[in-house]
């Protein structure tokens, strides 16, 4: 509590609010907070109202407001209800990108834990997840990435069990290729059924996302094999090929 009539001089406000002198010289070069009087020295004076004001523009600047926002309010511009819900979608939208990204360091995580990937391998991967992420934006709505990120997230080292699993498979399908193995073989039909099972784990029969992730790869094939040692378009006919012949 204040008394009636007390005043501040700018270093005992500093003291009091916890901020610099010059956090304060700050607020009132952009008019957030002047002070309302002078020492016959000429020294700034803080009264009652400008401590209040002071408070509040604190208690915005900690919901996240920008300084020029909390001037416009405290000025009786915005409404308060417009500006807090502008902020709440930012920190949503700053959630979700952090969200994101544990998923995929945790993914990283898993894949270094499991040994056998240098430094520059894991470099690679996650240099990677940044391109992916770019590409699959433009394919994916915000639901399914969300959707994505979340199993990602709960997959953990599953997820990553799943993602390193691909290139070993794509270069036995490419090896069966080389040798000459008919599509209708055994060896075949089992290369696709592992080949499908992985697929099937990623859009687990969501037939939107399934749509999605062949329409990226369609768009994308010679990039995603040259980039990310991605399947051929001959490997997907070699592996459409056996799946029909096991039925």
């Amino acid at each position: 509590m204040t008394e009636q009539g007390r005043t501040w001089k700018v270093g005992e406000l500093a003291r009091l609010t916890g901020l610099t002198v010059r956090t304060l010289h700050h607020y009132e070069h952009v008019g957030l907070v002047r002070a309302s009087g002078r020492t016959a020295a000429g020294h700034r004076l803080y009264g009652e109202a400008d401590l209040r004001r002071l408070y509040r523009v604190l208690a915005l600047r900690d919901l996240g407001l920008s300084l020029e926002a909390i001037g416009g309010l405290l000025d009786g511009g915005p409404d308060l209800e417009g500006l807090l819900g502008g902020q709440l979608a930012q920190v949503e939208r700053r959630i979700d990108a952090l969200t994101a990204l544990r998923g995929r360091l945790a993914a990283v995580l898993a894949a270094a834990r499991a040994g056998g990937l240098s430094s520059d391998h894991l470099l690679g991967i996650i240099e990677g997840m940044s391109d992916v992420q770019g590409s699959m934006e433009s394919y994916f709505t915000p639901e399914q990435l969300a959707e994505l990120e979340r199993r990602r997230e709960e997959g953990g080292e599953r997820a990553a069990e799943q993602a390193a699993a691909w290139p070993g498979l794509i270069a036995e399908v490419e090896a069966a290729m080389a040798s000459g193995t008919d599509p209708a073989s055994p060896e075949a039909r089992e290369l696709a059924r592992r080949w499908t099972a992985l697929l099937e784990e990623f859009h687990r029969g969501d037939g939107p996302m399934r749509d999605s992730l062949f329409r990226m790869y369609r768009e994308n094939s010679a990039e995603i094999q040259s980039e990310y040692g991605g399947p051929s378009p001959e490997m997907i006919d070699f592996i459409t090929r056996a799946s029909a012949a096991g039925g």
